[in-house]
């Protein structure tokens, strides 16, 4: 256990970095995603003293390194921690950083830096570190230079206790310690004579009480009295990635079958891929909202907001319209209102509300609406995507929602596929796991984020659009290191599909070279390039069978072809129709 010793006493880097990351061991880091460079060797050669216990992989790209550091956080729960060396090595972390901050992900970041003296001077390979990425960190601190004095190794374990701390309460994100070494950096004898300090550190006398903490435990939330006197409610089931899906789902459903409410279940949200266990899930309800006699005839008294408010606009133009009273329920400290509506923010987590039992009473007239209007909904959708041969771009969803093995861990790319996924996800039982970059919701990192979440998972599945897999070609370099299996499902309609539902598509020039931005790649070269397997999809019985078993081993891309403009205006011509004769 204490094998990096005899090292760290002729060293004292190696021994400050010693003492980094036996803490962060004991403290339960399990996972260290480690860039290339000389500045950072300290910390290098102490990491990998640390394995099996601590998971070490060497990333060459930082930013590619950085997301798959976030993936495996979130597939984890647990903070991640990332290396580099000095300069802009540190720099290309940045947006997993924000995303981290924005989505509520634990990643601890170390990025090693020269000393003051080294600083200011043109000093090769050297920039301003302190407070590089802005206000996005939860806590970022730099280390004092390396000292053999009991006093600051003591300073040096707390201050990594508290930054463990941080990358997890009040609300999960980063934490960044910037780490100055001098030289020597390799783990060779420093010319200071360390027996003093030798016979005074005591191992497991220095490190006792350092442990894994464990969330507070809460007592129950009484349900408000006034949300058991309301028929006309609704619950929001947004953006969420809860460790414990079932129980997660469970608790939804109990307070929704206790209050007669529907469930608006976002695409992102485990709740519709646990369908079984509430009745009352309404998946269509952008689609419903669509028909403002529906929209009106629904406006609802209260509001229950579970997590993050889902992507549609829709649904948010119509909470901002009705003007509900809402209540928020997230564990953490943000403002999850971005409607600013007549909200309050309940600071607690949907599992922690009071668990009474399930009031058996008629359902509502309220109820039955949205019930009815998800039936007949759903049934257009069933009709239309079932007589479709062509392969279009909205049925990649509806395709895939129905024909994963069961529990199958699945990233959904930013920009069509996550709206994509909203319309047309169908409820079911097979507990597929839904992971997204909806923090900041860019394109960056979406390959490298989904390697992360599918490493030592089960086989995984990721749905991205060609221009979101091209941002992040590097993550490809990742696949030496990946233990797992990760299938790319591809829509490749040469190009930015969103744009194409903005109102700039109308103006070519400039569309299609700034907007649209189509890059002509042919997908089959560049897969040989990184010797992943790759697959033209002709027919959707072809992407179904390649879904519904998936390999043990390796990186595979499903390319499905389709048609930009034909594409979105299938979207533009369906998506009022599907909602358009519903009314009861």
């Amino acid at each position: 256990m204490l094998d990096l010793i005899p090292f760290a006493y002729k060293n004292v880097n190696q021994l400050w970095a010693y003492i980094l990351t036996e803490t962060l061991k004991r403290l339960g880091l399990n996972c260290v995603i480690i860039c290339p460079g000389s500045r950072s060797t300290p910390l290098v050669v102490a990491f990998v003293q640390q394995q099996p216990e601590i998971e070490a992989i060497s990333i060459l790209d930082e930013r590619s390194a950085a997301f798959f550091a976030l993936g495996r956080a979130k597939a984890t729960g647990l903070p991640v921690a990332l290396v580099c060396t000095s300069g802009t090595a540190g720099a290309n972390f940045y947006p997993a950083i924000i995303e981290a901050k924005e989505s509520r992900v634990p990643l601890l970041v170390l990025t090693s830096d020269r000393p003051q003296e080294l600083r200011n001077c043109h000093s090769g390979q050297t920039i301003d570190q302190i407070k590089l990425y802005g206000s996005y960190p939860n806590w970022q601190a730099e280390l004092a230079i390396p000292s053999p004095d009991m006093r600051m190794l003591g300073y040096l374990r707390q201050t990594i206790i508290h930054a463990w701390e941080r990358c997890q309460t009040p609300t999960q994100g980063a934490v960044h310690l910037n780490i100055p070494f001098s030289d020597p950096l390799a783990p060779i004898p420093h010319g200071i004579d360390l027996s003093d300090l030798q016979s005074q550190f005591q191992p497991e006398e220095f490190f006792a009480g350092v442990a894994p903490t464990h969330p507070i435990a809460h007592f129950p939330f009484p349900i408000p009295q006034q949300w058991l006197n309301s028929e006309r409610g609704i619950i929001i089931a947004g953006v969420a990635q809860p460790q414990e899906a079932e129980k997660y789902c469970q608790a939804i459903a109990r307070l929704s079958q206790t209050l007669n409410w529907p469930v608006l279940a976002e695409g992102l949200s485990p709740v519709r891929n646990h369908a079984d266990l509430n009745p009352y899930i309404i998946s269509t309800y952008d689609i419903i909202l669509r028909n403002q006699q529906l929209a009106q005839e629904l406006t609802p008294e209260m509001v229950i907001q579970v997590g993050e408010m889902p992507t549609s606009k829709e649904l948010r133009h119509w909470l901002s319209t009705t003007q509900p009273q809402r209540w928020i329920i997230d564990s953490s400290h943000d403002n999850l209102d971005p409607l600013h509506g007549k909200t309050t923010h309940l600071r607690i987590s949907v599992e922690e509300i009071e668990n009474l039992a399930i009031i058996n009473h008629d359902q509502g007239i309220y109820l039955q609406k949205w019930c009815n209007f998800e039936t007949k909904i759903r049934k257009n959708i069933h009709e239309t995507f079932v007589n479709i041969d062509q392969l279009i771009e909205s049925k990649a969803a509806w395709v895939i929602s129905q024909n994963l093995p069961p529990g199958t861990p699945l990233f959904i790319s930013n920009s069509m596929p996550v709206r994509d996924v909203e319309y047309f996800w169908q409820p079911n039982n097979l507990g597929v796991k839904p992971y997204m970059n909806r923090g900041a919701n860019g394109i960056d990192g979406i390959l490298s984020t989904a390697l992360g979440i599918a490493h030592r998972q089960q086989s995984s599945v990721i749905l991205t659009g060609d221009l979101a897999l091209l941002h992040d070609t590097n993550g490809f370099l990742i696949k030496n290191k990946f233990i797992g299996h990760l299938t790319i499902v591809l829509i490749n309609n040469n190009g930015g599909g969103i744009f194409e539902m903005l109102p700039i598509s109308k103006f070519d020039p400039p569309f299609e070279e700034f907007f649209a931005t189509p890059q002509d790649i042919d997908f089959a070269k560049l897969c040989a390039t990184y010797n992943v397997q790759h697959q033209l999809i002709n027919s959707w019985k072809q992407l179904q069978e390649n879904l519904q078993f998936l390999p043990k081993k390796g990186i595979r891309v499903l390319e499905v072809r389709t048609d930009r403009k034909i594409d979105a205006q299938w979207r533009k011509d369906n998506l009022n129709k599907f909602g358009a004769n519903v009314a009861v």
